[in-house]
Parts: C-alpha cells; sequence; structure tokens
C-alpha cells in the first residue's frame, strides 16, 4: 500500500463537504453547476473543494466550453477500497464483516 498516497486521499476526505460531493459523484458524472445546487456556498469555494479532489486523484474534470463536468475516478473507488481492505485486514474486528455470525443467525426473537 502507498501510505503517502493513502493520507493525502484521506486528507482530501476528511471535509464533510467533499465527502458529500463524493456522494454526489458516485451517481454519475456531474457539472459543477449541478454540484453548486445541493451546497450554500459560492463558486470559487466549490471551485477549492474540486481542485482538492482533483489533486488527490479522486474525480477527474472535463472541460467543455465554459462548464467543468466532473466524475469520480474509477481506478480511485478500486484503489481506495482495496488499500482499506489492506489496512484493516489484520484486525480481529474484520472477521465479523467476512463471515455470518452464527449466533445471531441461530437465535430466535421472542416478542412478549
Amino acid at each position: 500500500m502507498n501510505y503517502e498516497k493513502t493520507s493525502l486521499i484521506l486528507k482530501a476526505m476528511a471535509d464533510s463537504k467533499r465527502l458529500q460531493i463524493i456522494d454526489l459523484l458516485s451517481g454519475g458524472t456531474l457539472c459543477a453547476c449541478e454540484v453548486l445546487e445541493h451546497f450554500d456556498f459560492t463558486q470559487p469555494t466549490l471551485s477549492h473543494h474540486m481542485k482538492v479532489l482533483e489533486k488527490a486523484g479522486i474525480v477527474s474534470v472535463n472541460k467543455r466550453s465554459q462548464w467543468h463536468h466532473y466524475t469520480l475516478r474509477a481506478d480511485f473507488v478500486e484503489e481506495f477500497m482495496s488499500s482499506m481492505t489492506l489496512l484493516l485486514a489484520k484486525s480481529p474486528m474484520t472477521e465479523s464483516f467476512q463471515e455470518p455470525n452464527d449466533q445471531l443467525i441461530d437465535k430466535e426473537i421472542v416478542i412478549k
């Protein structure tokens, strides 16, 4: 795992507004004006957030005349998911995510 790259990505994602932008873009490519509709901040502020996400390799931008269209990068999604899996793979807690807990499945719920 590339710790420097992963750290840069996590820093970019540490802002709640940027997490919301990532969430929006997970549904597909959006024009900057469409992203801006979801927030109560100015276009220059959006540009700043998008530059941070672009620098981290999370989004790509396609400029069409005066409009900027942003897309969540597929390679980012794959690499990030893989990095998080590797990072947490040694945790004893990951076993509960990989296999169902038989005790919970076999118990009956009785409502009195």
